[in-house]
């Protein structure tokens, strides 16, 4: 993006899984929506549940790992408790050890994204947190979404 675009919400098409994510009281911040913060772990639930979902991430025993390098999010509506979030993913980018990951936020129902972001997970060995290729596992099941 150039310093003249301005960032867009996009539409349920953009993405190709959706995960249903209920919104909870603490949520909320003093001005009655959402707190930015919350929007990441919604990131971080929709890719990795799903990942887990699809029998490509063992987070308990797994040798690989994912470690989030960068982490972008824009907001364009507010969300709040009680709503029922929809949170759509697809893969981006697939390189030989890393996935940017696009992330789409609606509130249930909606065509346009009340935020946009994506973040980029490096894949690396649990014990000595050095890069490895994707195993094949993995890397099958994010070209599902690329």
């Amino acid at each position: 993006m150039n310093a003249t675009t301005r960032p867009q919400a996009l539409p349920r098409d953009h993405y190709r899984v959706f995960r249903s994510i209920g919104t909870r009281w603490m949520d909320n911040d003093v001005y009655g929506h959402v707190n930015n913060v919350v929007y990441y772990s919604w990131f971080d639930t929709a890719v990795n549940a799903w990942l887990i979902e699809q029998g490509a991430l063992d987070i308990h025993a797994g040798g690989v790992i994912g470690l989030v390098i960068e982490t972008q999010c824009n907001y364009f509506a507010p969300l709040a408790f009680p709503q029922t979030v929809q949170a759509g993913v697809r893969v981006a980018h697939l390189g030989s050890s890393s996935v940017r990951y696009e992330v789409g936020l609606f509130a249930e129902g909606q065509a346009q994204a009340a935020a946009c972001g994506h973040f980029v997970h490096v894949y690396v060995d649990r014990e000595t947190r050095r890069p490895v290729p994707l195993p094949d596992r993995l890397k099958h099941t994010l070209q599902s979404i690329l």
